[in-house]
């Protein structure tokens, strides 16, 4: 009798990426890998979306869109692109209005997908309807998903097999139209006993004749026994990366699989061992300059008291890197498991991963609860949709006096279209006010990453790719592109190796007014950093008179705003930074009298 034939996403160009080095991997330095995996009979990968599409323009000076052409001229007309987008965000950086859902659904079809994998981190079907809609409107295959994880130890409430099932539930009554279905751990933290019963609950619910999927990672070390627990329960499909970007943060080997299910019953895509080594080899070859941290490769056994999802992960890490504040990693992933406790349970998986953990660090930085990260707040009331339990009452109220926001139960369409910014019309007049062609492609980069896609497309956006060889004395030798911080300020610089040129120039500004010089004088009562970070935005300048709680500034860090507020009335003296200044922990950023 014939092995049971179980379709392969290959998903070392996306997720693999991503989890392994933050996305910032360029296309000339992949794309012949590509050919290998081609050329080893693959023919279902995952090459775009998700922090993938932003990643390219915040770091690389490359068009996803363009990337993806490249991908499709490779593979041919016959693979299954696979995309990551997150139900009513899409690939944008927050919630997107109706017109922006379908102008992804229509760029991503005219550049080669086949398939959007499209989930919500709340599990809110409703979230799920609209854009399932515009993905089959323009011709695409639609994957809906399930997101899992398990909740740390002692929380109880949601993630059991009974949500599962009435959230599956909830996607069939709908009427959502899908051609598969896929059940989404981006944290590897469902135990491979809940993953069986989850799958064959799944199976019986969906009957023999619907496509249905895992998606896991092996960060808590247990992605091969999920996987072979969602096999014998009923799955028609496995994701699996390519080493060096397999294992660890990222999906478990190609070729690890390929051990795990001898002697089974199961044809994982009738891949060969010999074509997989090939493959694997030429990937080697072509990421051999990059930096791999070492967390990228590691299992950690207390991710599930903290599920943290490796496609997120190694991003956060590489950002406390560029702030110098790596040290406090570990007691941030401790932080969250109060964080998740308090904020209703929604998956950890982008953008909820990102709010868990930019709370989690505004905890550690700051003090518990003395900061609510934006997204986080939101998240808890309601601006994202329902959280599957409801989220702590004080945390609500916290939240609500903090953003200045009341809770909601309005639909986040609605909210979107209602929000200028989000509107095709007002991206089409950014554009045209800075110069710049207004295409449907040019109109989606905007809206998808605001300010930082205006910069790419002005032909500012900053080259950051860490790449470093190592060579026979164990040293580490660093050629190419970083960004550095000397007394405050940012410079692009290219190291070049052996008697190569060094170039160094100043890190291009953003498009936001540059705050006025400071004043030779100084007040008596100075305003410090309390994190690393970057100065976003000045709101208030020399002479001004403020109240106490007045915002004088806003730093990012690790993707979250972070007032600067006036802790006492008084008149602002100096001001002793500028807009994109990088700022260090406990730097002096203004006076006040």
């Amino acid at each position: 009798m014939a092995k049971k034939y179980i379709d392969v996403m290959d998903t070392t160009f996306r997720d693999g990426f991503q989890s392994v080095f933050g996305g910032r991997v360029l296309m000339d330095d992949f794309f012949p890998a590509v050919e290998a995996a081609k050329n080893a009979g693959i023919t279902h990968f995952e090459f775009g979306g998700g922090a993938r599409f932003q990643s390219l323009y915040f770091y690389l000076q490359e068009d996803a869109f363009k990337m993806m052409d490249g991908f499709r001229e490779i593979v041919g007309k016959e693979a299954n692109l696979q995309v990551l987008s997150r139900g009513i965000n899409t690939v944008m950086l927050d919630t997107g209005s109706r017109e922006m859902i379908d102008l992804f659904a229509k760029m991503f079809k005219k550049h080669g997908t086949t398939t959007v994998r499209n989930f919500d981190a709340l599990n809110d079907v409703n979230n799920l309807a609209f854009s399932a809609e515009m993905i089959k409107k323009h011709g695409l295959n639609h994957e809906v998903v399930v997101t899992m994880m398990d909740l740390p130890p002692g929380c109880k409430g949601a993630h059991d097999v009974n949500f599962y099932e009435q959230t599956l539930r909830s996607i069939l009554d709908s009427g959502i139209e899908f051609d598969s279905v896929c059940f989404k751990d981006a944290s590897g933290t469902a135990n491979p006993h809940k993953v069986y019963e989850t799958i064959a609950m799944a199976r019986k619910l969906l009957g023999e004749s619907v496509h249905l999927r895992l998606h896991t990672h092996e960060t808590a070390g247990v992605s091969v026994a999920s996987y072979l627990a969602a096999l014998e329960a009923g799955a028609n499909g496995i994701d699996m990366a390519a080493s060096p970007v397999s294992g660890g943060t990222s999906q478990p080997d190609i070729l690890t699989m390929l051990h795990a299910v001898k002697g089974t019953n199961y044809n994982l895509g009738d891949l060969q061992l010999d074509k997989v080594l090939k493959y694997e080899e030429r990937l080697k070859e072509c990421l051999a300059e990059y930096m791999i941290p070492p967390e990228a490769t590691q299992v950690s056994p207390l991710i599930p008291f903290s599920p943290m999802p490796g496609g997120a992960l190694t991003a956060n890490t590489q950002m406390m890197r560029d702030s110098g504040d790596l040290e406090k990693f570990d007691e941030v992933i401790a932080a969250m498991k109060e964080v998740v406790e308090r904020g209703g349970y929604g998956t950890s998986v982008t953008p909820v991963s990102q709010f868990y953990w930019q709370q989690a660090y505004a905890n550690v930085m700051f003090g518990p609860w003395k900061q609510i990260a934006p997204g986080y707040g939101r998240m808890v009331l309601g601006y994202f949709g329902r959280t599957p339990v409801e989220a702590d009452k004080e945390i609500i109220e916290l939240a609500s006096q903090k953003l200045k926001l009341d809770p909601t139960t309005e639909n986040p369409l609605d909210i979107a279209d209602k929000d200028e910014t989000k509107s095709i019309a007002h991206w089409t007049k950014v554009l045209e006010e800075e110069g710049l062609e207004v295409t449907d492609e040019n109109i989606f980069i905007a809206g998808a990453c605001d300010q930082k896609g205006i910069a790419f497309l002005k032909g500012e956006g900053p080259l950051m790719v860490r790449k470093g060889k190592n060579n026979n004395s164990g040293e580490v030798e660093m050629a190419g592109n970083y960004t550095v911080v000397v007394d405050g300020k940012q410079y692009s610089v290219q190291v070049a190796e052996g008697e190569g040129d060094i170039q160094v120039a100043p890190v291009a500004a953003s498009t936001a007014p540059a705050a006025p010089a400071a004043p030779s004088g100084a007040g008596s009562f100075e305003i410090h950093s309390q994190t690393p970070g970057n100065v976003w935005k000045i709101l208030k300048n020399p002479g001004d008179t403020v109240a106490e709680g007045d915002i004088i500034m806003i730093l990012e860090a690790m993707k979250m705003e972070i007032d600067i507020a006036a802790p006492q009335a008084g008149k602002i003296v100096s001001i002793n930074v500028e807009v994109n200044d990088a700022v260090a922990d406990a730097q002096l950023l203004a006076t006040m009298e």
